[in-house]
């Protein structure tokens, strides 16, 4: 990585160096454009570090779902470890909170399901090929995700079997007995269980995604440190303003995740973009009882990975400013669930926090923006930027090159909100 920006024109530079910022640059490059990623911090070290590491083949519902109504009376008294809200936060986003759940009705969840089906499987493929190309297929396993439940919900698992069965993807329904063979080295605290068998996970999310920078580097790329300032409209292409100087484009991709409204709004687009803020903290484990993969334990509302640094405790959804102070109260009412179910020693550096950008349906934005030639916005990935990063930039990619992207990005185009 370095610090200086090149000085000639680019085809296309790319504002993010997270997943998606970084799988645009190397898609773009395989099509033989000149590329430079830009970011303020090195490559992964953003969202795409905090996440659970997992490649996700299921994850075609969104959290606006026709069940979340169900749900919402036990987050209003701000008590749950899946959501904590804040009141001036809603107040002030009022109309995002209303259309965030306008989409969670029957109607409107499985056209975004079938959306995300696509852009997931897309993404999937990418992965397996360049982790492999990347140098780094030691940290892939194929071992599948564990859902679990501490109550005797085989109907609800049976639904959701059956709802993802629809769309060709298999899973296993797995009792107490079957989960303990599953995973020996846990106590026998869930009666249910649905594995998903086509799913994998990777053991550092954040050193993945900087394999892939690497990658990107091979290819002729260019991956640069800066912090960006501004992008401008500059005889037929692009100006952007970093802190060292400025750098012409013929075309600019925005994929800064949660701050892609920032730097979108001098130019007049004003993106209805939340933040769900979410957090981890790292274990040291105990080698003699080391979890075999990912369990989501669906009742006490975290997950657990196991990861290069040991296992990692995810906590639940955040719904107040990106840049807020933060609060561990749902990572501490998880973290005493979680050594209920595997052993673990002290804790592996600080707590960890991020902001999952987040559009009111849950669905990315992968296009061109309406009303700029070769602007391309490609973010939004809510919960599952690191399973579908690849597609999304190379869906990007594919467009500027003027081909057709290798899944229907027709449901994620930017043009529905701005």
């Amino acid at each position: 990585m370095s610090d200086k920006i090149p000085g000639s024109q680019v085809d296309v530079a790319v504002l993010g160096g997270g997943i998606v910022g970084v799988s645009a640059g190397v898609a773009a490059r395989q099509r033989g454009l000149s590329v430079v990623v830009i970011d303020r911090r090195e490559p992964g070290s953003e969202t795409s570090y905090g996440n659970a590491g997992i490649l996700s083949s299921g994850s075609i519902l969104p959290l606006n779902k026709p069940s979340l109504w169900s749900a919402l009376p036990s987050y209003l008294g701000n008590t749950s470890a899946a959501l904590r809200w804040n009141p001036l936060w809603a107040m002030k986003n009022f109309d995002w909170l209303a259309r965030f759940l306008g989409n969670a009705v029957p109607s409107r969840t499985r056209p975004r399901a079938t959306a995300l089906h696509g852009l997931i499987n897309a993404s999937l493929k990418l992965h397996r090929e360049w982790i492999v190309t990347a140098g780094a297929p030691q940290r892939i396993r194929e071992t599948g995700w564990l859902k679990a439940w501490r109550s005797d919900a085989v109907e609800a698992a049976k639904a959701e079997q059956a709802f993802l069965a629809g769309f060709g993807i298999a899973s296993e329904l797995l009792d107490r007995q079957a989960i303990s063979a599953l995973e020996p080295n846990i106590l026998p605290v869930y009666k249910v269980g649905l594995l998903h068998t086509q799913t994998a996970s990777v053991d550092s999310p954040g050193a993945v995604t900087k394999a892939y920078a690497r990658m990107l580097q091979s290819l002729g790329g260019a991956v640069c440190r800066s912090d960006i300032k501004a992008v401008e409209p500059h005889e037929g292409g692009w100006r952007v303003v970093v802190g060292d100087g400025t750098l012409a484009a013929r075309h600019v991709v925005v994929a800064l995740g949660p701050w892609s409204a920032d730097i979108l709004r001098p130019l007049g687009y004003r993106v209805p973009l939340a933040t769900e803020r979410g957090y981890h903290q790292e274990f040291t484990p105990n080698p003699a009882r080391r979890l075999q993969r990912p369990i989501h334990d669906a009742e006490g509302s975290f997950l657990m990975s196991p990861m290069e640094n040991g296992i990692r405790v995810t906590s639940g959804v955040e719904l107040t400013d990106r840049d807020a102070p933060s609060s561990f109260a749902q990572l501490d009412m998880v973290v005493p669930l979680a050594r209920g179910v595997v052993e673990f020693g002290a804790a592996v550096g600080e707590p960890w926090r991020g902001a999952r950008p987040t559009l009111p349906d849950s669905l990315p934005m992968i296009g061109k923006a309406p009303r700029h030639q070769r602007l391309w916005l490609a973010f939004g990935n809510q919960h599952i930027g690191f399973t579908t990063g690849p597609a999304t930039g190379d869906a990007i990619a594919a467009m500027i090159a003027g081909e057709k992207p290798s899944f229907d990005t027709s449901a994620f185009a930017p043009s529905r909100y701005i």
